[in-house]
């Protein structure tokens, strides 16, 4: 098993906050470009503000994925043994050229 799945829930909740800081501030040097590009009307601010802003929204992606990924979860013992088993059974499912339950016209 990796070692990040077993750091100590204290350890997690402050590495959850500085990212979240991090994705803030992030954020708020995004909205400080696109006003730089308005008020200098520079295209060029604006995309670099873009850019800036999608780096931002992929690091709280990644941030969430990692944080409650199933493998995290079950190491914390957070998920109910009988979930992990779950699935969709085919077996009720009859198909229109299934024949099996259907008699073929003149059998009995």
């Amino acid at each position: 098993m990796n070692a990040f799945l077993l750091l100590p829930t204290p350890v997690f909740t402050a590495i959850a906050l500085v990212v979240v800081v991090v994705v803030i501030a992030l954020v708020a040097w995004a909205l400080q470009l696109m006003q730089a590009a308005t008020d200098r009307r520079e295209f060029s601010l604006m995309l670099a503000g873009c850019m800036v802003c999608s780096a931002a929204v992929g690091l709280a992606t990644v941030m969430v994925l990692t944080f409650t990924s199933p493998v995290r979860l079950e190491a914390r013992g957070l998920t109910a043994p009988e979930l992990e088993s779950a699935g969709v059974s085919l077996d009720a499912i009859v198909l229109p050229w299934d024949d099996s339950l259907f008699p073929r016209l003149g059998e009995s």
